[in-house]
This record gives C-alpha cells, structure tokens and sequence, in this order.
C-alpha cells in the first residue's frame, strides 16, 4: 500500500471513530439532563407533600409484571407471618 493510500485509510477510520465518540458524549449529556429534570421532578412532588421514596417504589413496581409483584408479596407476607409481623 502507498503511504497516501494508508494515510487515507486511517483518517477516515479516525474520523468514524470521532464521530462514534461524540455520538456517545450526547448521548451521555442527554442522560444527565434527563436524570436533571427527573430530580426537579421528584423535588416538585415532595414539595407538594408527596413521599417520594415511595413513589419510586411505585415506579419500580409498574415496571413489574402483576404475577411476579403478587408472588413476592406472598412471599412476603408468609415471612412476616413466621416473624410474627404480620
């Protein structure tokens, strides 16, 4: 290969690497700015009186399938029975 040849292979592979690299640094940015407005947005509700931890616990669960949420409450509560708890 002539050394232009070989020169012009590495730029353009260098510059989809740059471009990958910035693709994934917006993407990183994007994230931060979401994760920014989701703390704005919990900060709002519990400013509004609501607990937020447990919100986020209600989050969690609507991403759950209703049988594996009722299994572990089962589960749950049969463990609570044992402990006297419940």
């Amino acid at each position: 290969m002539e050394d232009t040849q070989v020169d012009a292979t590495y730029r353009v592979a260098a510059d989809e690497l740059r471009q990958f690299i910035e693709r994934y640094e917006r993407l990183e940015a994007e994230k931060k700015d979401i994760a920014d407005q989701q703390k704005e947005v919990m900060a709002e509700a519990k400013g509004r009186g609501y607990d937020t931890k447990v919100m986020r616990k209600v989050i969690a669960l609507r991403k759950r399938e209703p049988h594996d949420i009722a299994e572990e409450e089962a589960v749950l509560d049969m463990y609570k029975q044992a402990l006297g708890m419940g």
